[in-house]
């Protein structure tokens, strides 16, 4: 059996599970790049019960995943006890644990008493957690949140009976059920929960950057920490947060032709494990935010349908930002690629930096604009600089 505080200590730093985010061409595109353990989409123990093939491809690692967390949902003790052996046979030796999703605060959840709802009825969640524990040959956690109501803080509390029933961590979002997403989490709850269990706490909350994810690391009592929005466009932030919060490294810049090659492979890999595409079309959104031309790119996206729509939308997307570099350029050298009256010669000609993420490359004023995407009447940012979003 896996040992969580030793697995925390190597990288503390998990890839939260995400219903419609975390299938396996996203878990690989993390793994690649940091990510140790990583989780499955929620998983319905009904669905499980009812042998449902959609609801395995949603637990089934990948040949290149080393190991997978299954994080289910449900409100039957007799359907978790079941779902905890089936997903113990099929996955076998790449089973890392299963988790008990007690945070999800989504209407269609928690309507059916799943989801964050269990933290209104603690002994029915207990008996959840005690219906896996005597079935499953590795750890079985929870994730809950601060409270269900607006204004409860239940957590401290509610993970002490987890616990209790056999929870062998607790991951807690610092918002309650009825804030959704809204508002900032509050991490306090984080360290309330530390000081009523003895098993590893796992903060959640407002995680959007390495540096966020260091700072919850540091400056609260979890063990580790989940990397939930943080991962959109990003998927690079698990080796960062390792290197930035363990060793000082500081978190690098990715330029943008870095980024449109990692949606090249992350589409790849999407194209390789699911009969569609459909869900590429949100998370290249992510990938290109920030870039010159992004909105009118992101009209363009909303319209592919295939593959190989895609990869050549991205090879007119790499050549408009190497325009958009050049003309960038030339015009900090004063050279004649502006509308109108020209800009001024630069004292000394030096080359520009290539775009970056969350940030922008000087143009000279009434620079010439690179080549924009015909995106359906959406506009492009303008002469003087790429948009930023």
């Amino acid at each position: 059996m896996i040992d969580l505080r030793e697995q925390f200590r190597r990288q503390p730093f998990l890839m939260a599970p995400m219903a419609g985010v975390t299938d396996a061409a996203y878990r690989i595109m993390c793994r690649r790049r940091g990510a140790e353990m990583a989780y499955t989409e929620m998983v319905s123990v009904a669905g499980l019960s009812y042998k449902s093939a959609k609801t395995w491809v949603l637990v089934e690692p990948e040949p290149e995943e080393p190991q997978i967390c299954v994080q289910l949902f449900g409100t039957k003790p007799e359907q978790f006890a079941f779902a905890v052996d089936a997903v113990q046979e099929r996955v076998g030796e790449k089973l890392s644990l299963i988790d008990i999703n007690m945070a999800c605060p989504a209407r269609k959840v928690i309507t059916k008493g799943e989801g964050s709802a269990l933290m209104k009825e603690p002994e029915l969640a207990a008996s959840l957690v005690e219906a896996c524990v005597r079935e499953a040959r590795v750890p079985v956690t929870v994730k809950i949140r601060r409270g269900f109501a607006a204004g409860e803080n239940t957590a401290a509390e509610f993970a002490a009976r987890m616990e209790q029933a056999g929870a062998a961590a607790v991951a807690v979002h610092g918002r309650t059920a009825n804030q959704l997403y809204t508002g900032e989490a509050d991490w306090s709850t984080i360290d309330e929960v530390a000081a009523r269990v003895d098993v590893p706490v796992i903060g959640s909350g407002d995680v959007f950057s390495a540096e966020d994810a260091a700072r919850m690391l540091n400056d609260t009592a979890a063990d580790a920490v989940f990397i939930a929005r943080g991962i959109y466009g990003n998927p690079w932030i698990f080796g960062d947060a390792r290197a930035f919060a363990l060793d000082g490294v500081p978190v690098p810049e990715r330029i943008a032709l870095e980024r449109i090659d990692a949606l090249r492979e992350h589409l790849t890999l999407l194209h390789a494990t699911q009969p569609y595409m459909a869900r590429a079309r949100a998370f290249a959104g992510w990938y290109l935010k920030g870039l010159p031309h992004a909105a009118a790119w992101r009209g363009k996206v909303v319209r592919c349908t295939s593959y190989e729509e895609f990869m050549s939308m991205l090879d007119e997307v790499e050549a408009d930002v190497v325009a958009f570099e050049a003309a960038t350029a030339d015009a900090a050298c004063g050279a004649d690629v502006v509308f109108g009256a020209g800009a001024a010669p630069a004292a000394a000609c030096m080359p520009a930096a290539p775009s970056v993420f969350g940030a922008s490359a000087p143009a000279a004023p009434g620079a010439c604009r690179s080549a924009v995407p015909a995106a359906g009447g959406v506009a492009d940012a303008g002469p003087s600089s790429p948009e930023r979003v």
